[in-house]
């Protein structure tokens, strides 16, 4: 390991949007590093539905990147001022793909700055909600979706009789001014993203992710990915972009392939499953098999899978599905894939051995379930003492979010060792993915919430009394679950950053009992 002491190198960081796993989660993992994590304002960066300061942003960008060593930007917050503005915006072609000159600009203000950037895939919702849609995606949404979902099947020749004559009844009722609108909006989105290619392919940027937001096999989102992979392989742009799951955990990808690049490290990552079909599952919300997928989050890192413990420098547990993924709201009565099909008591005792005996590196990637964490996990990693030892765990939204989210947690650590920062961000990870997602969300929405005549789309604000009753529950979820582990983590701040229940914003403090940091000290990873 490294210290962190003596000048911290400047890096430059464009979130995705004001949300703590955007703006927050990838300043917090530097912290304890030797980089400088430089954000702008908060109350730059927007609100939901409403765009970022677009121009103060790229302006600050611009002025920011022109004495940094590295940056990290997102582009979508660069074109459209953030995610779900990515969805709403009202921008012809050219418009919104002018911004990106700025990207020219900075690489010939600084030539010599490491410039990475994630640009989304827009996502397409299964569902008919609109609240990070267009308003009429509360009525529509469904068909929308279906619409792309069998019409991609029809192109291929794979939709069935019954599939076909569904979407011939979703043409017939569909509004043509709604359809398209929607369709005109992501003909531009997927423009840009083409237009973002170039940059990769040109050598303005060093690195080009593109995350899909929630995606599907088939449908608007799949037939997008194949336009933009036929683009990337037309400009021999391969080994300068990747194309995986995901969207809000890029910002943590972005910032573990930097720390790995200054140091000339390709750590090794070996996962080791709960489950013998676990790399065969299709997680949730995604397009492959988890396998792949995992492969592919791994590179965007800048690490590569290895296929034992020995070769490995590091060890990443993936507690997988047996079968099929489940929600985390549904774990109290898992079906016989949870059960039969998968072992955590063997991943945790490996888990302990791999720490132990190998002094590797070890951390949780938890995927069992989308939208939160394993709780029985959780409480085999605290009886097994394996808490304080943990190099990351991650288990909120889908996968991808938490595959990305603890890989770079998994290779900071790896770096820089056990430091307070690292302790707090595990803790951060626990309070919740575990205590907030899976243990007390789906409960305080359905009980006490509702019964103030609040829903799960919308609370008393971002401190009112829906922020206080999380937090009073948490508190007790964490002394509870967590006494005799090793770890203990207290909550100072709780906020409902979109004064809603599906995500939550927290200040914690860990302190481990026996903190147990792995010497990387004489292993390939250190150089």
């Amino acid at each position: 390991m490294h210290p962190t002491s003596g000048p911290k190198a400047k890096v430059v960081y464009l979130p995705l949007d004001e949300r703590p796993c955007n703006y927050d989660f990838p300043w917090l993992l530097s912290r304890g590093s030797d980089l400088e994590l430089v954000r702008p304002p908060l109350e730059w960066m927007g609100d939901k539905k409403k765009p970022g300061r677009i121009s103060e942003l790229g302006d600050w960008l611009e002025r920011e990147a022109a004495d940094a060593e590295a940056a990290i930007v997102s582009i979508d917050t660069l074109l459209y001022g953030g995610i779900v503005p990515s969805r709403l915006h009202r921008l012809g072609e050219h418009e919104a793909a002018a911004p990106l000159e700025r990207l020219r600009r900075i690489r010939r203000s600084n030539p010599s700055l490491k410039l990475y950037a994630f640009h989304l895939l827009m996502r397409c919702p299964r569902y008919s909600s609109s609240d990070e849609e267009p308003d009429y995606y509360g009525e529509w949404g469904r068909e929308l979706f279906l619409l792309g979902y069998y019409g991609h099947r029809e192109r291929l020749g794979e939709a069935s009789a019954e599939e076909l004559a569904e979407l011939e009844a979703i043409r017939a009722r569909l509004p043509g001014d709604i359809r398209d609108d929607y369709l005109q909006r992501r003909a531009v989105n997927a423009a840009a993203n083409r237009a973002s290619l170039e940059l990769a392919a040109d050598g303005t940027l060093d690195f080009l992710a593109l995350p899909q937001d929630d995606a599907a096999p088939y449908g608007w989102t799949a037939l997008d990915q194949q336009a933009v992979r036929e683009r990337i392989r037309e400009l021999g742009a391969e080994l300068r972009t990747l194309m995986y799951p995901g969207a809000d955990e890029a910002g943590c990808t972005l910032l573990a392939r930097l720390v790995n690049a200054r140091h000339g490290a390709v750590p090794l990552v070996y996962p080791r499953y709960s489950s013998t079909r676990g790399p065969f599952v299709t997680p949730l919300y995604e397009d492959r098999l988890l396998g792949e997928s995992l492969k592919l989050h791994i590179l965007a890192a800048g690490g590569l899978l290895a296929e034992s413990a020995s070769d490995g420098d590091l060890v990443l547990l993936v507690n997988s599905p047996g079968d099929r993924m489940g929600e985390a709201n549904g774990q109290l009565n898992p079906d016989a894939g949870y059960d039969v099909q998968r072992s955590i008591a063997e991943l945790v005792e490996y888990g302990s051995y791999a720490a132990g005996r190998l002094r590797k590196p070890v951390a949780g990637a938890d995927v069992a379930y989308a939208n939160g964490g394993d709780l029985q996990l959780l409480r085999l990693l605290g009886r097994k003492g394996m808490l304080p030892r943990l190099a990351g765990i991650a288990g909120w939204n889908t996968s991808a979010n938490s595959i990305g989210t603890v890989l770079a947690q998994l290779m900071v650590y790896a770096r820089f060792g056990c430091t307070g920062s690292h302790a707090d961000f595990l803790g951060l990870r626990i309070a919740e993915d575990y205590g907030y997602c899976s243990g007390i969300r789906r409960r305080l929405a359905d009980g006490p919430i509702k019964e103030l005549g609040m829903d799960y789309f919308a609370v008393d604000g971002q401190r009112g009394r829906a922020a206080a009753m999380v937090r009073e529950e948490l508190e007790r979820f964490l002394e509870r679950e967590l006494a005799g582990s090793g770890l203990s983590v207290k909550v100072g701040d709780c906020r409902m950053p979109w004064s809603r229940m599906f995500e939550v914003g927290l200040s914690v403090h860990a302190e481990m009992a026996a903190p147990s940091a792995i010497s990387m000290e004489g292993s390939r990873y250190v150089q």
